[in-house]
């Protein structure tokens, strides 16, 4: 068998009967696929039989490869109820079509539909993250043998979201504004950069020594953030004042009700992240190292981070050092103005 990969899939190359043989030459998609369009032909030699004929083509509808993922992939997620549910409004969307014949056509036409309706392009991105997911899982174990049909699509630009952080004065306003529970909270998010929801669902058992610990984060990853002496102090009395192993019932009510009365304005969106973003600006703005900070937040991809790079007082430092009228020796102080 002389199957070889090439940049198009697995060529063959071979005559049947001796030198003199009829030649045949075929590119498939896998190197399985290339021995047995050989081996048919080989054995077709002696019967005189029938012409070479193709995998029988996959006839299973979008919805059965979302039940086979679901199986195989969506059980071992965290959150895999909610990401079924998005996949299910997908195939309903695109009227469950065979998954085998979904068309690039067909996929742009769905994600200019979703941008009519008015949903952001983060959201019409996810459901195309989601949907390759399908494709490229099965084929990955064998299910399917065919690309994800809707990898060439390019993805929805948009702007990058405003984010705003608080300054020194806005914080002790809205401190001040917010009910004994909630305070904490906030600080427990202005102290370590925890999402809302960590610092609200923590427990007793995760503050201990100096430390606030992460569980059953967004990325599936814990992780331990230390805290200031007074923090932690107020943390444990709260924690034995309880007296039981959660420190908070819900809080984002009392949060929102304390926003308001401190008369700060925020991008929409941004309400209660706007905690995380403050300790994540002013911890670059006060010298800290991006990859640290990319510890401390939790984020998997470092590009997450580097939103808030742009703070860096080193940065701010090279713009007048590094830019051209610098490099150049030209300096407007010295000139007179005409």
């Amino acid at each position: 068998m002389n199957a070889k990969q090439t940049k198009d899939g697995w060529k063959v190359d071979f005559r049947v009967g001796g030198k003199e043989g009829k030649r045949y030459r075929k590119t498939c998609k896998t190197k399985s696929e290339a021995e047995r369009y050989q081996k048919f032909v080989e054995a077709q030699f002696i019967a005189n039989g029938r012409p070479w004929n193709d995998k029988p083509k996959d006839s299973r509808t979008l919805s059965e490869l979302v039940e086979l993922w679901s199986k195989h992939f969506g059980v071992k997620l965290k959150k895999h109820h909610a990401r079924r549910l998005k996949l299910d409004q997908i195939v309903l969307a695109l009227g469950n079509p065979i998954a085998a014949q979904l068309t690039q056509k067909q996929w742009s036409e769905y994600v200019a539909n979703r941008i009519l309706e008015g949903r952001k392009p983060a959201t019409v991105n996810e459901s195309s993250l989601f949907l390759g997911a399908v494709y490229n899982g099965l084929q990955r174990i064998g299910i399917t043998d065919y690309d994800n049909p809707i990898k060439s699509v390019s993805k929805v630009k948009h702007r990058q979201t405003e984010m705003t952080f608080l300054s020194h004065e806005q914080i002790d306003t809205l401190l001040s504004c917010l009910t004994y529970e909630c305070r904490l909270v906030a600080e427990i998010c202005l102290s370590t950069g925890a999402r809302w929801g960590e610092a609200n669902d923590l427990t007793a058992s995760r503050v201990q020594n100096n430390k606030v610990t992460y569980s059953d984060t967004k990325n599936g990853k814990n992780r331990s953030v230390p805290i200031v002496d007074d923090l932690y102090r107020r943390l444990k009395i709260h924690a034995s004042n309880v007296g039981q192993n959660k420190l908070f019932p819900p809080q984002m009510k009392a949060f929102y009700e304390g926003l308001e009365l401190s008369g700060i304005e925020l991008p929409k969106g941004q309400k209660t992240h706007v905690l995380r973003h403050t300790f994540a600006s002013h911890f670059i703005i006060n010298g800290g190292n991006i990859l640290s900070l990319q510890k401390i937040l939790g984020h998997s991809d470092i590009s997450m981070t580097m939103r808030y790079a742009h703070l860096s007082p080193d940065h701010l430092i090279d713009a007048t050092k590094f830019n051209p009228l610098a490099s150049s020796g030209h300096n407007m102080d010295k000139k007179k103005v005409i």
